[in-house]
């Protein structure tokens, strides 16, 4: 199956107060009309490293051994990818079933795309799909918004009616429709597709590298993001050919292989933590961030961009 090049993607869709909120439930707070909203800065507030430094252990989450998605390359770099089930269960469920089916063992990272994505898979390939993978998965852009537990970011956002956190995730959601999605911020993962009203396996996937795309977000199936080793795909040579692609096959980065943490051996699995968003902690961790202070800033912001405020991730025991 040929995937649609990212960027295109996105021209042909485009041509046709931090509070404590519980486990369960969804609270919406209103964020002042857009128009009139002005900053308010916290001169008080605690520098966010502070905050993660202090956080309790109840304040963080364990990713799931299902939800870990280890891609070895083949130069000894390793990249560790949080799957969503509960933003995109049928892509997710393609994932798994691709990782356990060897399907990225000997693929490669064919695109590196400046201030954008870096995407990998078996590009072009006519190979027949892994038992178990879904070929036309359903349009996993946005889900029900009942049944998150919702922090309001607090602050405009400039595509989404609300943005906030739910789970740890970074989302732009809808009260009036009860929708809710996943934000195309730094280190997010999504799948690469053709033209609506292709969805993409989940074969083709991408990284965000560069300053948030979000104009993606509702287009494209987003099914996770980067915890660790996001170095390893920036820091390649930039693809000369139109969107980032490489010219030769030469200049592809081998993939060793890719596995589900679950299917490690338990003393070989790597233990990611992630701090919860339904915490006092993380309300604690935002008005840091959207009023640095400190021996440098002489000015707090007053206001923080959704993906300028990434959830604190840790190794556990660190």
């Amino acid at each position: 199956m040929r995937f649609m090049p990212l960027a295109a993607v996105a021209v042909a869709a485009s041509l046709i107060a931090s509070c404590n909120q519980p486990e369960t439930g969804t609270r919406h707070e209103e964020v002042a009309d857009q128009a009139t909203w002005q900053p308010a800065p916290v001169d008080d507030a605690v520098e966010p490293s502070e905050t993660i430094e202090a956080a309790p252990d109840a304040a963080w989450r364990e990713v799931a051994p299902e939800n870990l998605l280890l891609m070895d390359l083949a130069d000894g770099g390793r990249v560790a990818i949080e799957l969503a089930p509960e933003f995109a269960p049928a892509h997710v469920a393609n994932i798994r079933a691709l990782a356990r089916a060897g399907w990225w063992n000997g693929a490669a990272i064919y695109r590196v795309q400046d201030n954008y994505v870096v995407q990998w898979g078996v590009n072009e390939s006519d190979r027949p799909l892994p038992e178990g993978v879904v070929k036309a998965p359903p349009a996993e852009y946005h889900r029900a918004l009942e049944g998150l537990a919702v922090r309001p970011l607090g602050f405009p956002d400039s595509y989404a009616p609300m943005a906030g956190h739910a789970g740890g995730w970074p989302i732009g959601y809808e009260p009036a429709g009860g929708r809710a999605w996943l934000a195309h911020c730094y280190g997010m993962v999504g799948v690469g597709r053709d033209l609506s009203p292709d969805t993409g396996t989940g074969g083709e996937l991408y990284a965000v590298i560069g300053h948030a795309p979000r104009h993606l977000d509702r287009n494209i199936a987003t099914v996770g993001r980067v915890l660790s080793g996001i170095e390893h795909m920036t820091a390649r040579p930039r693809g000369t050919e139109a969107l980032g692609f490489y010219k030769e096959e030469a200049q592809h980065i081998p993939i060793a292989r890719v596995t589900l943490a679950a299917d490690l051996p338990e003393g070989q699995r790597p233990t990611y933590e992630v701090m919860r968003s339904d915490s006092d902690a993380f309300g604690a961790y935002i008005t840091g961030r959207a009023n640095r202070g400190g021996d440098f800033f002489d000015v707090p912001a007053g206001g923080v961009d959704l993906c300028n405020a990434p959830v604190p991730t840790r190794t556990k025991g660190t």
